[in-house]
């Protein structure tokens, strides 16, 4: 059995879009099909992408296997600060694979085609420059950025190398997401008013607590390299192994996980994002020596634009959620809503009547007496006949969607990479460095909020805190 086909057994047997309550939806979204058709066509030689890793904690073994998993992709080197994770990777990917704790050795190599770029958050910005300039495409984890200010030199970068960059939340390809991007802009839900989010996680590794290696000897790890521009300080493999837990390297719940909620935001209604955002912070139940909260709640108020209506965006991510934790994203809108989890979604609907409402409840109506009542709808039957005219509100039937059992929307993300390395066409990439600044400041913005206890001012269209 050919690879081609092997796929398609895996995700075989739903991967058609599933319906309630009498509603029936075709078949997967076009986008979804369009790339499980287009990862399978024959490859020449010239079509095969090397892959450097930089960073193979967590998130480097989950993405480079992911990427692995297109034809025509080989890995090639891995970069890594802890001499360790060196010899693992020799044991994951082949004792062939070049190791190197200096990532810029890999920018050297000609062969190399692509990186990504799996490192702290406060490394981001730097890296990514740098293998832009050496000529690489470039695929960075979210957020794009530790600090706002450091967004427009990696859009320079990225417009002046050529290259295909993309920025790693898998929100932007995820098949809900898009099917929800068709509805909403289909009108299906009329005009949006408010979207309410959240991404909560109740357990330690869900609260960042990774399991670290006994008796680490601190020669094993570069750790002046990894400080980078962050403070000097002594070694501490809390900092190192545990890194999202400090301000100084990672970007707290803001920028681990509000960037996906918004990216799905932005990917579905095309906003270049808010203006003002007010959030707050408190370390309430982690309290383990990090610094970065465990409690954020948030709301940004989006302008009006050719794209959408104005409308607010709350947001919150509770790392000591006793609910078990889970995502989800509601887009209210004046005739409907879709709420969406990771790979599904539903969305109910109403009809709104086209004559004035009134009632013998909760209304004014049954407080006069009953001869202005008689007369009241007497008039109003005259004046909107039920055979030309909806006199209440009509639910229509709710719409489910899930995506294909096995479905992974990392995979479908990766999938957009390398269709735009081959076609050497960087404007297939929707998360783009734009994009990614766009998603990343509006996150880092609600930590600075919470830090100074203020209202932060935004420019979404020159991408500057005003």
């Amino acid at each position: 059995m050919n690879s081609r086909r092997k796929f398609f057994r895996q995700l075989g047997g739903s991967s058609v879009l599933l319906a309630g309550s009498g509603a029936v939806l075709a078949a997967t979204p076009r986008e979804t099909r369009e790339h499980l058709i287009d990862i399978f066509q024959p490859r020449s030689a010239n079509d095969n992408i090397n892959l450097a890793l930089i960073g193979a904690g967590i998130i480097g073994h989950f993405d480079l296997n992911c990427a692995l998993k297109v034809p025509g992709t080989k890995v090639v080197a891995v970069a890594d600060l802890y001499d360790q994770r060196l010899v693992r990777a020799k044991e994951v990917w082949g004792p062939d694979i070049q190791t190197t704790r200096d990532y810029r050795e890999i920018l050297k190599r000609p062969d190399v085609d692509a990186v990504l770029i799996c490192v702290p958050d406060h490394w981001h910005d730097r890296i990514s420059i740098d293998a832009l300039q050496a000529g690489k495409h470039v695929y960075c984890e979210k957020p794009m950025v530790h600090k706002i200010g450091e967004g427009l030199a990696v859009i320079a970068a990225h417009k002046k190398s050529g290259k295909v960059f993309q920025v790693g939340s898998q929100r932007a390809s995820a098949s809900a997401v898009l099917e929800a991007k068709r509805r909403y802009e289909a009108g299906d839900i009329g005009e949006l008013t408010s979207v309410e989010t959240f991404l909560d996680r109740t357990d330690a590794l869900g609260a960042w607590q990774y399991t670290m290696p006994p008796n680490v000897d601190q020669k094993e790890i570069d750790w002046a390299t990894y400080l980078g521009d962050a403070p000097k300080r002594p070694f501490q493999p809390e900092r190192f192994f545990r890194w999202r837990n400090y301000k100084d390297y990672g970007t707290g719940v803001a920028g681990d996980l509000f960037v996906h909620l918004i990216t799905g935001l932005h990917t579905i209604t095309e906003s270049t994002g808010p203006t003002r955002i007010f959030a707050l912070g408190d370390l309430n139940y982690w309290k383990d020596g990090r610094d970065a909260y465990d409690l954020v709640t948030a709301i940004m108020d989006y302008p009006k634009t050719d794209k959408h209506a104005s409308f607010q965006f709350t947001t919150r991510v509770n790392l000591a959620a006793g609910s078990g934790g889970s995502i989800h994203t509601r887009l209210v809108g004046t005739e409907g809503v879709i709420d969406i989890g990771w790979n599904e979604f539903t969305m109910n609907k109403l009809k709104r009547p086209n004559a004035p409402m009134y009632s013998t409840g909760y209304d004014a109506l049954f407080t006069y007496p009953k001869a202005v009542q008689e007369q009241f709808v007497q008039q109003y039957d005259q004046k909107y006949p039920s055979a030309q005219f909806t006199r209440q509100i009509v639910n229509e039937p709710a719409v489910e969607y899930k995506a294909p059992q096995g479905y992974d929307d990392r995979l479908d993300h990766m999938i957009v990479f390398f269709n735009a390395i081959r076609q050497n066409n960087p404007g297939l990439v929707r998360e783009d460095a734009v994009f990614g600044l766009r998603a990343a400041a509006p996150s880092l913005a609600c930590n600075l909020s919470a830090e100074q206890r203020k209202v932060i001012n935004w420019n979404p269209v020159t991408m500057k805190v005003v």
